[in-house]
């Protein structure tokens, strides 16, 4: 009888590398081939239960888990912070079901799962980059019919995206989509970056590593293969910007090269999104 019921319920000898069976992984990794091969372009997949709640980057973790290998060394960040409660969690999760080094140095590690920002540091061909997607489809903004948003993908229409950014500088003197900026990669397909920062959005263009975006809920995988051509959406008579504080600094290292965000109950004060880079410049 015990014999039985451990076939039923698995024993922890039993549990895969990974955490994922391997069809399950099998299949992940051929949609990200598919979408490597065909840059921009969203791939669909059988996005499977994960132990995680929803909207904790369900899909990145999928993504994490089908690439990761025995000797790969995997960062995980949330918005720049190694410590965030999705970082510790999620980086948990992922050590624990490999056994897997870890590490908050990016020249350390080969995979690099991220929600919201791309690390400070400069990332070469033995980095992959997984972002965390909550929204794929660039165009749901002006467009939800699903059998209209494929059409204009299809077909390249991007028309009605430049009419809204359009409209936006027309309301509000300048485009005020920050986060999850659209860009068109290597010259055909419209992509949601995601919500990382205008700041980030530059690192992607002719990047020397791979970009995989993982989003579980709506079941879509997409790439950015290195070399890849990134151009953010805009006007040849208003230059693309990127978020700045005229005059701020880090508190804690006096960085003025980083992407920056308020500290916590003081607006007049700033520190680096990026935990680690912070900590070592501190540390020179």
């Amino acid at each position: 009888m015990s014999t039985t019921l451990d076939g039923l319920v698995g024993s922890e000898q039993g549990v895969p590398f990974a955490l994922l069976d391997e069809e399950s992984k099998r299949e992940i990794r051929r949609a990200l081939l598919h979408a490597v091969a065909v840059p921009g372009h969203q791939v669909p997949f059988g996005s499977r239960e994960m132990p995680v709640a929803r909207g904790w980057g369900s899909g990145g973790l999928q993504v994490t888990l089908a690439i990761v290998g025995r000797d790969d060394t995997v960062k995980v960040i949330d918005q720049g912070d190694d410590e965030g409660v999705n970082a510790v969690n999620l980086r948990r999760l992922v050590v624990s079901s490999t056994g897997v080094e870890e590490t908050s140095e990016v020249h350390e590690a080969t995979i690099i799962q991220s929600r919201h920002r791309i690390p400070e540091d400069e990332m070469g061909e033995n980095h992959v980059l997984v972002l965390q997607v909550p929204v794929p489809e660039p165009l749901r903004g002006v467009e939800r019919d699903t059998r209209e948003l494929s059409r204009m993908h299809a077909e390249a229409d991007y028309s009605r995206m430049w009419v809204s950014l359009y409209e936006d500088i027309v309301r509000n003197g300048v485009i005020t989509q920050s986060t999850g900026y659209p860009c068109l990669v290597n010259g055909r397909y419209v992509v949601a970056t995601t919500p990382i920062p205008r700041w980030d959005i530059p690192r992607l263009h002719d990047a020397s590593f791979l970009t995989l975006f993982g989003a579980g809920r709506e079941k879509r995988v997409y790439a950015i293969p290195p070399h890849t051509t990134v151009e953010p959406l805009i006007f040849d008579d208003i230059p693309f910007e990127v978020e700045t504080a005229e005059g701020a600094s880090c508190r804690l290292c006096g960085s003025a090269e980083s992407f920056l965000v308020s500290a916590p109950g003081d607006d007049d004060s700033w520190s680096c999104s990026d935990t680690a880079w912070c900590r070592r410049r501190r540390q020179k």
